[in-house]
């Protein structure tokens, strides 16, 4: 894969610079060589889930298919994807171009699809489903309606989207037909305006929450499968906009209050914060299911979501969140991976019977980030070996796959950056920014120690002072 390297600038940030910028350069991206298994998985699903719009006559789109259903000419429509399907399926080209002569092909008729689908409220954000009514794939379709109407986003898919484009500036470059860096940056201007809470620098559930009330349960809520926290400071950087690494510390903020009240490393699928200030797992029926306030089918991608900024930046609090989920399900199941079941409660029981690939992929990364190896291979042999699935077990799958193939050893130095006081595998301008907070007692330092400027065991002002004559230099 092409090394990643982008420079930016902020401007008389928090007055360490005055009429002059600063560019900081960016690391370079692990190389991705995935193993055979995961490179014929990946062909078996591009196979079975990627489709074309072929009512699209003017330009190529993918999309990929969610629902397995196809309209039956009934005068009822059919749900067919969904934005988070098509942030994975973005996601997992941009990262196969070393595989797949096709993949930017593939990439390109997704962005095509993507841009073709706007929310009715963010511009530069992807409405959330599509429906198939035997004419057209329409968005805002609601009880099998023949038209469309309202559609608004959904937060991850947002995110991936930004992301995947993001890879793709890396990997291909921006000066073709398709200018993949300013897309990104109008998604991720758009992810900041619509899809965060500007009270409590949270991620919400999607852009349509920018239009609730305070008053609302949603405008308090967030969802933990949207906790991706390794985008965040990618985000920050390419955006200029500090307030990302705001986004960043709240929800690590958020994961350790809950894991330190659960004990057991699960998160619910949704979180409130409640008028105490304190985080609080959802109640029942709060926006999908009875389960929205256990650890369900949308909780169960946080293993992989949480631990992959542990894998990627070398954040100490995602690593022990990934102890921890990691230690939980091992111990539950015996060290038994077909044993993990397709749901929990709070308190660390199961309520479901059964296994769910879904539910057993994510851990694999969190095994991986804890350093636990017997336990990662017996998580992969069991992956790898699962049989057929439906399309969200096998997106989880082969995503999960392809992060547990990829190298991070650029950022797993037992001698930590000097300065690298957010973990992210550099020392730039956003440790300065979490410093200064820091001091001023808000948000936390991933890594204190690579703070310590003058080694005498603490962080103070006049180690604050250094830092910034350092990164001048």
């Amino acid at each position: 894969m092409k090394k990643f390297q982008r420079i930016f600038s902020f401007l008389t940030a928090l007055g360490i610079m005055t009429g002059s910028s600063l560019s900081i350069l960016v690391n370079a991206r692990p190389e991705m060589d995935f193993s055979q298994d995961t490179v014929n998985f990946y062909q078996q699903w591009k196979e079975k889930y990627v489709k074309q719009d072929t009512y699209v006559t003017d330009e190529t789109q993918y999309y990929v298919w969610y629902s397995e259903s196809m309209y039956a000419g009934n005068n009822q429509s059919v749900e067919v994807t969904v934005s988070e399907a098509h942030g994975y399926g973005m996601l997992i080209f941009a990262q196969m171009a070393n595989q797949d002569a096709s993949a930017k092909d593939y990439f390109d008729g997704m962005y095509h699809y993507y841009k073709a689908h706007p929310s009715s409220i963010g511009a530069n954000l992807m409405s959330w489903q599509q429906c198939d009514n035997g004419t057209a794939l329409i968005d805002g379709a609601e009880d099998g309606s023949m038209t469309g109407g309202f559609c608004d986003s959904a937060t991850d898919g947002d995110m991936d989207i930004a992301y995947s484009l993001l890879l793709a500036d890396a990997i291909w470059g921006s000066d073709g037909e398709i200018n993949y860096l300013e897309s990104a940056k109008a998604m991720i201007q758009d992810i900041m305006t619509y899809d965060v809470n500007h009270e409590y620098w949270t991620l919400t559930l999607g852009d349509w929450v920018s239009e609730c009330d305070s008053s609302e349960n949603y405008y308090h809520a967030t969802r933990t499968s949207d906790f991706i926290l390794s985008y965040l400071p990618e985000f920050a950087e390419v955006s200029g906009d500090e307030n990302w690494m705001k986004v960043y510390h709240t929800t690590y903020e958020i994961i350790t209050e809950l894991t330190a009240t659960y004990q057991n490393g699960i998160l619910p699928d949704f979180v409130i914060r409640d008028s105490d200030g304190t985080w609080k797992a959802s109640p029942a029926d709060f926006l999908e299911s009875e389960n929205d306030g256990d650890y369900y089918y949308n909780a169960c991608r946080d293993p992989w979501r949480i631990s992959m900024d542990y894998l990627m930046n070398h954040n100490e609090t995602a690593k022990i969140y990934a102890e921890q989920i990691s230690n939980f399900m091992k111990k539950t199941t015996k060290s038994d991976p077909w044993e993990i079941m397709a749901g929990y409660h709070m308190d660390g029981t199961a309520f479901e019977d059964y296994s769910d690939l879904c539910f057993t992929a994510p851990v694999l990364l969190a095994a991986k980030a804890a350093g636990n190896t017997e336990w990662h291979d017996q998580l992969r042999d069991v992956i790898i070996n699962y049989g057929d699935d439906v399309y969200y077990g096998d997106t989880i799958k082969l995503l999960c796959l392809m992060a547990d193939d990829t190298e991070y050893s650029a950022n797993q130095s037992d001698d930590p950056i000097r300065g690298d006081v957010n973990a992210d595998g550099e020392f730039s301008l956003l440790d300065v920014v979490s410093m200064q907070k820091w001091l001023h007692s808000q948000g936390t330092l991933a890594n204190w120690k690579a703070g310590d400027f003058d080694d005498d065991g603490k962080i103070t002002i006049y180690d604050f002072c250094l830092m910034k004559q350092e990164l001048l230099k």
